[in-house]
């Protein structure tokens, strides 16, 4: 490749600036290397990237996430109805996985893809359920509209 072609094949970039108060700036630049972030531009990429996702899933994109459960395996009403909801979400479900915590306690990782509406429900009725100790969505994008 070429260097012409090789340059156009990289993003452009363009520089901004930002005012902001002092003690602002301190405060993100301490929670900036919490994260690991190398620099502040890179930290404010990843929060604008999250922006986007969030906005992604209000619109009823095209999106992927994963879904974390915890409940008590001894509940055999909750592990069946787990597995019916399970099987009628097929097509939003790409994976599952199921890792014993303890003699009681199970958690499952359920990776998803689909339309935001249909996971969201999908993970409405699963953490709803009697017995579900906890749950939570992470939120996650197709890639397709993020750079």
């Amino acid at each position: 490749m070429t260097g012409t072609a090789k340059e156009n094949a990289l993003p452009r970039l363009s520089r901004f600036g930002v005012s902001m108060e002092r003690e602002l700036l301190s405060r993100f630049d301490a929670w900036m290397r919490r994260k690991a972030y190398k620099n502040r531009s890179e930290a404010i990429r990843g929060l604008i990237r999250d922006v986007f996702v969030a906005q992604e899933w209000r619109e009823n994109e095209k999106v992927a996430g994963s879904l974390l459960v915890v409940y008590d395996h001894h509940r055999r009403d909750l592990v069946d109805t787990l597995l019916n909801i399970q099987h009628d979400a097929q097509g939003q479900i790409v994976s599952t996985q199921h890792i014993h915590l303890d003699h009681y306690n199970c958690l499952e990782i359920v990776v998803v893809r689909g339309r935001a509406r249909r996971i969201q429900d999908l993970y409405d009725r699963i953490r709803a359920l009697k017995g579900v100790k906890h749950a939570s969505l992470s939120m996650a994008t197709m890639g397709r509209r993020i750079l």
